[in-house]
């Protein structure tokens, strides 16, 4: 093999060695059994290298209760990754960089379900503005990125 097909071979290394890290990663999803929105997230999450085990609740306050979800950042589901709380259609770039950063925060949380958010996209519908909010066990939260739509 000669030098000029190894170095055309790195970038195709590159990205099989970052999908196999990313395969290590492990998400554990609750939601309701009829939540079709949900169950997109979940597919992106699967199609991005996570390993999904998704179980299915219909008593999901009682899941946000347990995990320290604010009443005020609630959606329509929960995830655990690696320590962390995922609330709602948080966009994987997001869940991306603070599992990266190993943000000292709790959670991240798209509250609601604003048209656009991963799983909540509308064909023929512009997209919604809305906020990714970071979230501490003492309540306290901030905006961690904005999204501005269309």
């Amino acid at each position: 093999m000669t030098r000029r097909s190894l170095l055309a071979l790195f970038p195709v290394m590159f990205v099989a060695a970052s999908r196999v890290a990313r395969a290590q990663q492990t998400a554990t999803v609750y939601k309701d059994p009829t939540c079709g929105c949900c169950s997109k997230w979940v597919e992106l999450l699967r199609k991005d290298g996570f390993a999904v085990t998704v179980n299915d609740v219909r008593d999901i306050a009682a899941v946000k209760d347990k995990y320290g979800v604010p009443q005020a950042l609630r959606s329509c589901h929960t995830a655990l990754i690696n320590g962390y709380v995922v609330e709602g259609h948080v966009p994987l770039a997001d869940l991306t960089r603070i599992l990266k950063e190993k943000t000292a925060v709790a959670g991240l949380a798209v509250p609601g379900m604003p048209i656009g958010s991963p799983g909540m996209e509308v064909a023929g519908v512009n997209p919604q503005p809305y906020d990714v909010i970071a979230f501490g066990k003492d309540g306290k939260s901030h905006v961690f990125t904005s999204h501005r739509g269309a």
